[in-house]
């Protein structure tokens, strides 16, 4: 992506018929590990959602108008802007050069308090530069218009101003507080080079008293240093690694320190069919996007998260496993009811835009194979499992063995027909095996002859029935000769090596049958396979599943070049969303996303472990030891 962009007024115009026009790849984000807000090159706020990652918005552009609700800091007129984050930090620092001068504005929300914040500071480096600040509240997804008033605040404070409506308030602070004209609430101001502006916004509940203004020297340093002092510790020294690193903190913005919970995207609704109506609502824990996150930050030698994911799910799967969704509330909680919000255009005009996601009444059966083989992964690098998280897991497991040979609607949530997905008994068999493994590696309790002879009963089941010798491929399920990008992790999970002739074949089939302009489709979706109108694009995740299946099968010249590839799709600040669109270079789909950034973590990884492997092959004494 370019470096550098020009904006316009017209990216950020007021009118409510106008929808915005800013790319999705044009966004960053800053967090608070509970929740997070998009923010453009601009310097629009066009999404965040307050207090935690599932609550209602109360900036909701990116999905309507800038009526919808939205916090803009920016240039009047044409800017070229640049940003980057502060080293291994999500503090963003934007410059805005005009033809007058430049400033720069650097973003924020404080980590490790119990509140939430905004932080905004603007810099004059050279010369003088307008700026324009507009603040648009609107509550419940840009439905509801909050009272706003003018208020003394505490005496640090000249002046404050406040949006109130039901259990929700906001504060904002600085030094210029904004006027109401047309609605909304703006202010245009002269920075000049050495004059600094700070602005704050904080949510609380609107029953509390309004809270102390930050010391923003001390809870920007504070920030920057648990920031820099938390990717200090990954262990990762291999290629991509400024890659890696960045994903890895995207990976823990996304996971809530209160409660353990790990979204799989902050925002809901952004298309993965321009003006379709692919879109879904990711903000919430899918038992497996969390599973995957876990193990590649276990990978990268994060264990600090374990414990505390591990905890959710404890307390998440408590009750009868028969229970057990395939995902869950940030807390915990189950109910996640889709509805659709009428009153907002959709980004691009893609409609409806959903809340809540009615995948969570689907059946998905390779789900526990996630769960159990990230959970191995902790045991075996040391982590000591507890009574009570063993004797879920044990429950789960046992459940699994009484109705694995059900059909599912499948790794990509099918809403057709149950079937037979072949990676979904795959999993079943990692289950199994994982079970196993902590009763043999880790004497844990458990019936692991029963485990043991299901485990080869499913192997002997996918080898027989997944598998089509006629063409030399694994098959999407038992009654198609179409193939999907989940039997890429048939090597990755260890069902087979990476060289077996079968996974060669099925590698070679997916490039066939699933590549377009040189990344992956998760799958034709021709013939409407999934029970929805449309297409999509490919599907990021699924190109590094390529990688590290290359790597496996000893073709590190093509998983390089892909990897390459795939790092070069990153935008300016290193995020990646769901989906590219190659055709018009542009990224599609919920964004930042957690499991385009998990399987970059992960490819990086099985690169080099390849190259380590190929090492020792040329010569043992190459391999570090």
């Amino acid at each position: 992506m370019n470096e550098a962009a020009s904006t316009t007024p017209s990216d950020y115009d007021s009118s409510t018929d106008v929808p915005p026009r800013v790319p999705i790849e044009e966004y960053a984000i800053i967090g608070d590990t509970e929740t997070a807000a998009l923010v453009s090159r601009g310097g629009s706020i066009d999404w965040l959602c307050l207090p935690r990652f599932d609550s209602a918005s109360c900036f909701t552009a990116l999905l309507g108008t800038a009526d919808h609700g939205r916090w803009l800091l920016g240039p009047v007129g044409a800017a070229t802007s640049t940003r980057s984050y502060r080293g291994n930090t999500s503090i963003l620092e934007t410059v805005h050069e005009t033809a007058t001068g430049k400033v720069k504005v650097t973003e924020l929300m404080p980590l490790g308090m119990d509140r939430a914040d905004i932080v905004r500071i603007v810099e004059g480096l050279e010369g003088e530069v307008e700026m324009l600040h507009e603040l648009v509240v609107r509550f419940d997804y840009g439905r509801i218009r909050p009272w706003m008033a003018h208020h003394p605040g505490h005496a640090r404070d000249k002046e404050v101003l406040t949006a109130i409506a039901g259990p929700d308030m906001l504060v904002l602070r600085g030094s210029r507080i904004p006027v109401a004209e047309d609605g909304h609430h703006r202010d245009r101001f002269t920075v000049k080079a050495g004059q600094s502006y700070d602005f704050t916004l904080n949510w609380f509940s609107s029953w509390k008293s309004i809270p102390e203004p930050l010391d923003l020297d001390d809870r920007i340093e504070r920030t920057a240093a648990t920031s820099q002092e938390w990717a200090a510790t990954c262990t990762y020294d291999g290629p991509y690694r400024d890659a890696v690193i960045r994903s890895l903190l995207v990976l823990r913005l996304l996971t809530d320190s209160r409660r353990g919970g790990i979204v799989a995207a902050p925002t809901t609704s952004l298309p993965e069919d321009f003006g379709g109506v692919r879109n879904w609502d990711y903000r919430f824990c899918w038992l497996r996007d969390a599973s995957l996150t876990l193990e590649a930050m276990l990978r990268a030698g994060f264990d600090g998260t374990t414990k505390l994911w591990r905890d959710w799910l404890v307390r998440a799967l408590a009750g009868d496993p028969e229970d057990m969704q395939i995902m869950y509330a940030i807390d915990g909680g189950r109910e996640l009811p889709e509805r659709e919000l009428d009153h907002l255009p959709g980004y691009a005009g893609s409609v409806p835009v959903r809340v809540g996601n009615g995948a969570v009444d689907q059946k998905q059966t390779d789900v526990l194979g996630e769960v159990m083989n990230a959970l191995q992964d902790a045991r075996d690098r040391g982590y000591t499992e507890s009574g009570r998280g063993w004797a879920v897991q044990r429950a789960l497991v046992s459940q699994l063995a009484d109705h694995w040979e059900q059909p599912d609607n499948g790794l990509w949530e099918i809403r057709g027909p149950l079937r037979h997905f072949t990676h979904s008994r795959v999993m079943v068999w990692v289950a199994f095996d994982r079970a196993v493994a902590a009763v043999e590696r880790q004497r844990l309790k458990g019936p692991v002859k029963k485990w043991r002879e299901l485990r080869d009963k499913v192997r002997d089941e996918v080898l027989s029935k997944g598998f089509n010798p006629e063409i030399n491929s694994f098959v999407q399920h038992y009654d198609t000769d179409s193939v999907d990008a989940s039997l890429l992790l048939i090597p990755i999970m260890g069902f087979l090596p990476g060289d077996d002739p079968r996974v060669l074949g099925t590698i070679e089939r997916i490039e066939q049958e699933l590549m377009s302009d040189g990344l992956l489709l998760r799958y034709r979706t021709e013939g409407g396979v999934d029970g929805l109108p449309g297409a999509e694009h490919p599907f990021l995740a699924c190109s590094f599943w390529l990688v590290s299946a290359y790597a496996l099968a000893g073709r590190l010249d093509d998983a390089h070049a892909l990897m390459r590839k795939l790092v070069g799709l990153c935008n300016d600040v290193g995020l990646l969303s769901e989906e590219y669109d190659p055709q018009n270079e542009r990224m599609v789909g919920n964004f930042p996303q957690a499991f385009s950034h998990l399987t970059m973590v992960n490819a990086a990884i099985a690169l080099q472990e390849a190259e380590e492997r190929a090492a020792a092959a040329r010569d043992p004494q190459d391999v570090p030891g």
